[in-house]
């Protein structure tokens, strides 16, 4: 690979742009450098990572998914009711709670693959309804007495370090979607899906069916997320993470992931997930309002869907010069 293709690789420049972040803040805002600063960031990065890796793959097969956050309020929501009935047991909550998120991405996928619907409308529409389930079962109650084993233990540490053990559980899913994107036939699929789903179901491509289990995976990572969200805030309510779609869309594409599929990674995700976070943690140390850092993602999730187009034209353009 040439050198002029390095430079333009996004996801190079995803983690140039993350790298010089820190370098700014670390040296303009006191506390970047701290290992408490580097904690929140880390805990801010788990439910953003854990949605965006199966999103990921949703997106590059032209498909979107924006009910995700709704996932995780009404996960939380029925994790609180749970308690408050009398369920204590730890792995129960979680088990019913994963269930509960494949059940509500299979109302997605049934809407989007078996009835035709465009994924953009059956998810702004299940955004609505989950999160307004979400109110149904818990009203505006919190649910905050869950045992501190279980609080902590969700955001305990790695030993020797600041950071949360549950960023190892990320990393290896991380592997995992990355194995399966860029190393199996299932992958090549997804690709050829986003490029021409037509195309690939001639190839033999079951588009249907994978579109459906990639919807149900998203959301029963979404409320895996809703589960670590819960216990590191130690409070279940009907509005968590609410608004939390923005940055994840905003990640998925400023990593380098196009919106209309076939195209992207999860090495530029990732790197965007943190660069995101990076920011957001920065600028809130410096006391920039809350409605400064919502401009900030908004404009990160317009750049995502510029950049890497323009970074495109550019690298098409010396290329023509190259060969002309």
């Amino acid at each position: 690979m040439s050198i002029v293709r390095r430079i333009g690789s996004w996801d190079l420049i995803v983690l140039l742009a993350l790298v010089l972040v820190v370098a700014v803040g670390a040296s303009a805002v006191d506390g970047v450098a701290s290992p408490r600063f580097w904690r929140f960031v880390t805990l801010e990065v788990i439910p953003i990572a854990l949605v965006a890796l199966p999103l990921t793959l949703v997106v590059i097969t032209g498909e979107i998914d924006l009910s995700v956050a709704s996932v995780m309020g009404l996960t939380c929501a029925v994790m609180g009711s749970l308690w408050a009935h009398g369920v204590t047991s730890l792995p129960v909550l979680v088990v019913l709670s994963l269930v509960l998120g494949a059940v509500l991405g299979a109302v997605n996928g049934l809407f989007i693959t078996v009835f035709g619907l465009p994924s953009l409308a059956v998810t702004i529409g299940t955004l609505a309804l989950y999160r307004g389930l979400a109110y149904v079962v818990l009203g505006d109650k919190a649910i905050s007495d869950y045992p501190f084993s279980w609080t902590s233990g969700a955001t305990k540490p790695i030993p020797g370090l600041t950071i949360p053990w549950f960023v190892i559980v990320v990393a290896v899913l991380a592997v995992l979607f990355a194995l399966v994107l860029h190393a199996t036939p299932i992958g090549r699929g997804l690709y050829a899906m986003g490029n021409n789903a037509e195309a690939a179901r001639f190839a033999g491509v079951a588009v249907g069916r994978t579109k459906f289990w990639l919807f149900v995976t998203t959301s029963t990572m979404s409320a895996l997320a809703g589960v670590f969200w819960t216990f590191r805030f130690a409070s279940a309510r009907a509005d968590n993470a609410n608004g939390l779609e923005l940055a994840v869309v905003a990640a998925v594409l400023l990593g380098g992931v196009s919106i209309f599929g076939g195209r992207g990674g999860l090495l530029g995700v990732l790197g965007a997930v943190v660069l995101i976070c990076v920011l957001r943690n920065t600028l809130q140390l410096a006391s920039v309002p809350e409605n400064t850092l919502t401009i900030v993602t908004g404009s990160l999730l317009i750049a995502s869907v510029v950049g890497p187009n323009a970074v495109a034209m550019a690298r098409e353009r010396l290329r023509r010069r190259r060969t002309a």
